[in-house]
């Protein structure tokens, strides 16, 4: 029995690399290898290209108030950060101000994230967790100008867009050292 094991283990092996060392029979001319793909479009670079900077470049069009982020806060962030923002079962988003030269820092939207323009970024591109990139621009704005609110960053009435957001002053925007490659 040992014996046979062996063999299968050595028949296996011989057909792997008899497949990776197979010659390429596609048409398409791999990038770095075989049959590692094709290079991707102007068009597909730029509809995955949506990650935006500090300075805001890139903010799609649409806007949003903490009222309306409220809304949406409730239907598809509450389960994961509780109310209000307090945290349970995912990370806090309020408070913890003052903290971060702490023995115990928390680090929240209000005390530790330096830019609304990343934090709308983030919020865009991976929440709902369950399901990313699924909020419209208008709801990440809302989101946006909800978690700003309720971390005293922006008033109530404050209207978050491509305008407005890149003005935002964050409490810890200057809690971090440049590290730019410019």
């Amino acid at each position: 029995m040992f014996t046979s094991k062996r063999v299968l283990v050595a028949a296996l092996s011989a057909l792997l690399l008899g497949a990776c060392a197979a010659p390429m029979t596609s048409s398409v001319a791999p990038t770095r290898g075989p049959n590692l793909g094709r290079v991707a479009t102007a068009q597909e670079i730029a509809a995955a290209d949506i990650s935006i900077p500090p300075d805001g470049t890139g903010l799609p069009a649409g806007s949003g108030t903490a009222q309306q982020g409220a809304a949406v806060y409730a239907g598809k962030c509450i389960a994961c950060h509780g109310e209000k923002g307090v945290g349970k079962p995912a990370d806090a988003l309020v408070g913890g101000i003052g903290s971060l030269a702490s023995k115990t820092p928390q680090r929240t939207v209000g005390s530790y994230w330096p830019y609304a323009t990343t934090l709308f970024d983030y919020v865009r591109r991976a929440m709902p967790i369950q399901s990313p990139k699924s909020l419209t621009n208008d709801e990440a704005y809302a989101v946006t100008a909800y978690l700003l609110n309720i971390n005293g960053v922006v008033a109530g009435d404050a209207v978050m867009n491509a305008q407005s957001l890149p003005q935002v002053k964050m409490t810890n925007r200057d809690g971090f050292v440049d590290y730019s490659r410019k």
